[in-house]
């Protein structure tokens, strides 16, 4: 199978596992708002941090030592998971019309200031 087979594979796994997960627990990912949404992703990235950062963090070392229900993968796989939930729900509800460059705006709000 090529790499790009193994992607999609693992998308419409995803895909199915959040069908799954809201059958069972619904949109309470999100209960909690924006900031909480942002502390779930948080504690998924720290777990996959802590897996790593002895390991000189070397993720692909760390992915062949925690392996397993709870190992590297699933943490990577929620991770992921939780992000494709946010985005959705971010381009679902915000329709965002520009990307905004923060620094390049300000520079720019500031220039007509002045």
């Amino acid at each position: 199978m090529s790499k790009w087979e193994n992607m999609k594979e693992i998308a419409q796994n995803d895909l199915e596992a959040l069908k799954r997960a809201e059958t069972s627990y619904g949109d309470s990912w999100k209960r909690r708002g924006g900031v909480g949404a942002f502390m779930m992703l948080a504690r998924k990235f720290d777990r996959i941090e802590h897996q790593v950062q002895d390991l000189g963090w070397d993720i692909f070392e760390a992915g062949d030592l925690y392996i397993g229900e709870d190992g590297l993968l699933d943490d990577i796989r929620d991770l992921r998971r939780y992000l494709l939930l946010t985005e959705e729900h971010i381009l679902e509800h915000k329709q965002p019309t520009k990307v905004k460059n923060t620094q390049h705006d300000f520079i720019e709000e500031n220039k007509k200031e002045n």
